[in-house]
């Protein structure tokens, strides 16, 4: 069996959708994946058996948190489909592209957690004498609704 699914949306390219259905695909060990961005949408071929149907079942429920998905079409397809594995080796490559300079970023910017610590470490300890109070109020309330219901 092979589908063609079609995700359309105001928000469905730059929010993790490709890796994310890359996982359910996995998850299902589908034989054949494929997912690109086309235009405004996101469009994925499948191959498979009756996972394919399951694969489609969770695209049309579920989503990465920050997408904004309005429809989600499906039709038959008889091209040809990218074997998963094939698929996961160049999706782990575009991705690792995308994140090195990201990393490389962070790591030049090291410097500034020491200070960033400090001042986390002063808002904490400005914070804790109300919550140590407050605790204390919820301590007393728990053992009073112990001791009225006769538990140890």
């Amino acid at each position: 069996m092979k589908l063609k699914i079609t995700i359309t949306g105001s928000k469905v390219q730059g929010v993790g959708y490709r890796p994310y259905l890359g996982e359910v695909a996995m998850r299902l060990a589908l034989r054949g994946f494929e997912v690109y961005n086309d235009g405004n949408a996101v469009v994925i071929l499948l191959e498979g058996d009756e996972r394919v149907k399951k694969f489609l079942e969770i695209a049309s429920k579920e989503k990465p948190l920050l997408a904004m998905v309005d429809k989600v079409v499906s039709e038959e397809y008889t091209g040809e489909v990218m074997p998963l594995w094939q698929f996961a080796s160049i999706n782990t490559a575009s991705q690792m592209n995308k994140a090195i300079p990201i990393l490389l970023a962070v790591e030049k910017n090291t410097d500034t957690i020491p200070q960033i610590h400090e001042e986390i470490k002063g808002l904490r300890e400005d914070i804790q004498p109300g919550l140590v109070v407050q605790l204390g109020q919820v301590q007393a309330d728990i053992r009073a609704i112990k001791a009225r219901l006769g538990m140890p």
